[in-house]
């Protein structure tokens, strides 16, 4: 509805830009159009591009899913150039065309920035993070997931400057170890959410420093965190009692001696009882599951 609206006001017949544009136009209609037709939208008179850019300047959220992964450089730089009040910047899988010299100045004039999604941005640097905790001091959630160019040094920068971090999600950030995690996590005791999965090098050590400073803790994903043991697990279970969800798929030295704990208390796991494994595959490979006595 809104968009019949705007192509059937032309500024011909000086109806829909006489209204406030701030007040009226930018909160309150523009802001229910999709990214991609406010666009083309530019293109129907320079009254309409000077709004447009207005309310691209006004923008807090802003994510490339809604215009499409291949944006080109240029037409990126000139969408955020003028806004300085970004709350939520979303630009996962953006690895073709999305380097430092792109985000940066982004991330320079924005200091409001609450949360960032670079997922899958192979192309970045260190001085991305770097620039994301000087910059954004507010930030509560961050994406780094398959970002391999996350280093040590770089989460320590954010770890000293973001401390009020809730989720973080380092899923396949392959050169973090237990001493950045352990840094990361005491410095940073508010959050609520992180992912370390598919992370061979983290183990015991990280994660029983989670556990210990982060009391708030829900939500946990150590998948294929292969040197993950029952001991860290335990102390999990100890220090975190407002854990919701723990994912340890593929944890081949975590087993049910320590899950039990959790699964007694409600928490969401990503790994069924062996009991129920064995019927599940007794169901899969044979087919008579279904008939075995299980008061046996």
């Amino acid at each position: 509805a809104p968009w019949r609206l705007m192509m059937s006001l032309t500024p011909s017949r000086g109806c829909l830009l006489d209204l406030p544009w701030e007040d009226i136009l930018v909160p309150h209609i523009l802001c229910h159009l999709p990214l991609q037709q406010l666009l083309s939208l530019q293109r129907v008179s320079k009254s309409f591009q000077s709004l447009i850019q207005l309310y691209l300047a006004n923008m807090r959220c802003f994510d490339s899913s809604q215009i499409g992964p291949a944006i080109p450089r240029a037409a990126f730089v000139n969408l955020l150039k003028d806004n300085e009040v970004l709350q939520h910047l979303a630009l996962q899988n953006c690895a073709d065309w999305l380097t430092d010299r792109e985000l940066l100045p982004v991330i320079g004039q924005n200091h409001h920035l609450h949360q960032i999604q670079l997922k899958g941005c192979a192309q970045l640097s260190r001085h991305a993070l770097v620039a994301i905790s000087l910059s954004c001091p507010n930030l509560r959630r961050l994406s780094l997931a398959h970002c391999e160019w996350v280093d040590s040094l770089s989460l320590r920068s954010l770890a000293d400057h973001c401390k009020a971090l809730e989720a973080v999600d380092l899923t396949a950030c392959r050169q973090l170890k237990d001493e950045a995690i352990c840094y990361l996590v005491q410095k940073c005791s508010r959050l609520k959410s992180l992912s370390l999965a598919v992370n061979a090098n983290v183990g015991d050590v990280a994660v029983e420093e989670i556990a210990k400073c982060c009391p708030e803790l829900e939500h946990l994903d150590l998948t294929g965190c292969l040197r993950v043991k029952n001991d860290s697990i335990r102390v999990l279970a100890e220090y975190c009692p407002k854990l919701r969800s723990l994912k340890v798929k593929h944890c081949h030295n975590v087993a049910e001696s320590s899950l039990s704990i959790l699964r007694s208390r409600g928490v969401e796991l990503d790994v069924e009882p062996p009991l129920q494994r064995a019927l599940v595959l007794l169901q899969d490979v044979v087919g008579f599951a279904p008939f075995i006595n299980l008061q046996i």
